[in-house]
């Protein structure tokens, strides 16, 4: 059988169709990171059920590139949109039907509060350090709530110029002792106490302000409608917005989960919610914080750790140094153990036994 020879022009153009290939790949390949540590140093690695693999050469992991965290098969996408509208007033049940219609996929409840309970932790978690620039007049109000069959006090306080929630607290009394608990966590968070401080007729204010902040803070015992400077109108609109929430609210089943839900609120209000009356920004934007996140889907993404890998770093000198970091901790062990014997022996480490380590 006689072979077949390509012309030259023939062999050029094959070149480029190859190269042109090759290009493709490697672009496909340079798009797409490893979901554990974001590096790019990947290859395929065959298929499963008709999906393409992937095999990262830097953490030694296979993957499906899903957009999905690791371990999971629900995208990042649908995960934040039950978050948001979670967080935007839907029950369990409408977020459910919310995510079959507009993604064709079939949720559970459980599974929808186990991503709020999740990422709620996460978020609260990035946040708990921060501290927002605010004002000298802050507000404060308590409401009542209905959790787990009982009427809960919701304590809040706002700063008037940024809109910023400082601090919720949640009490089944209405006593000295909350309104201190509730100026407390407002002082961790801003860093400083206020010089004008705005309540209702509550008298549990005026002790509480005057064992939190001393005589440094002025308290002015106000009204809803009073005048626009001595207003507590700010923190009543939280109130009703948090109260439009009745669907969310009957679900919380205890005062524990309930903190972390309702904190879960304010996380949204602070950093998540523009505000038209602050030109639609952010109370977060105002205070001068950094925001960490922009949206509940960068919650999700950026909520596993990454470790960052150096650009000279194999797998096998990796692991080469895990192994040697091993030996080196069991073998203090034993030189610590050998320390406290009262036998004078020595403790002989053999050849087979730094391999077992």
């Amino acid at each position: 059988m006689k072979g077949y020879y390509l012309t030259k022009s023939e062999y050029k153009a094959t070149g480029k169709i190859f190269g042109e290939l090759i290009d493709m790949i490697m672009r496909e390949s340079q798009s797409i990171r490893c979901k554990y540590c974001l590096s790019k140093n990947i290859v395929k690695f065959g298929h499963y059920k008709g999906i393409q693999r992937y095999y990262c050469n830097s953490c030694n992991r296979k993957f499906v590139d899903n957009n999905a965290l690791p371990k999971m098969k629900t995208s990042i996408d649908v995960i934040a949109s039950a978050l948001n509208s979670y967080y935007g007033g839907m029950s369990l049940d409408n977020i459910v039907e919310h995510i079959s219609q507009q993604y064709g996929i079939r949720l559970i409840d459980a599974g929808v509060h186990n991503w709020v309970i999740r990422f709620t932790k996460e978020a609260l978690n990035k946040t708990k350090e921060l501290h927002p620039k605010v004002g000298d007049k802050w507000i404060a109000d308590e409401t009542v709530l209905k959790i787990g069959g009982k009427n809960i006090w919701c304590w809040d306080i706002i700063d008037a110029k940024t809109r910023y929630l400082l601090a919720i607290h949640l009490s089944q009394t209405r006593t000295t002792q909350d309104a201190k608990k509730l100026m407390e966590k407002a002082l961790f968070v801003a860093s400083k106490p206020p010089k004008l401080i705005l309540t209702d007729a509550l008298r549990a204010y005026i002790d509480g302000i005057e064992l939190a902040f001393g005589s440094e803070t002025t308290h002015i015992q106000s009204k809803p409608f009073a005048d626009a400077d001595l207003s507590t109108n700010l923190i009543e609109r939280f109130h009703s917005t948090l109260k439009t929430r009745t669907d969310i609210i009957r679900g919380f089943d205890s005062i524990s989960s309930s903190r972390l839900l309702l904190n879960g609120f304010v996380f949204n209000y602070n950093y998540l919610r523009p505000h038209e009356g602050i030109n639609n920004k952010t109370p977060a934007e105002l205070a001068n914080i950094k925001l960490p996140y922009r949206n509940w889907a960068e919650v999700v993404k950026f909520s596993i750790p990454r470790k960052e890998l150096h650009e000279d770093e194999t797998p096998k000198n990796r692991e080469y140094r895990y192994k040697v970091d091993s030996r080196n901790f069991k073998s203090a062990k034993l030189k610590k153990k050998s320390k406290k014997s009262t036998s004078t022996a020595n403790v002989v480490v053999t050849i087979g036994d730094l391999r077992k380590m």
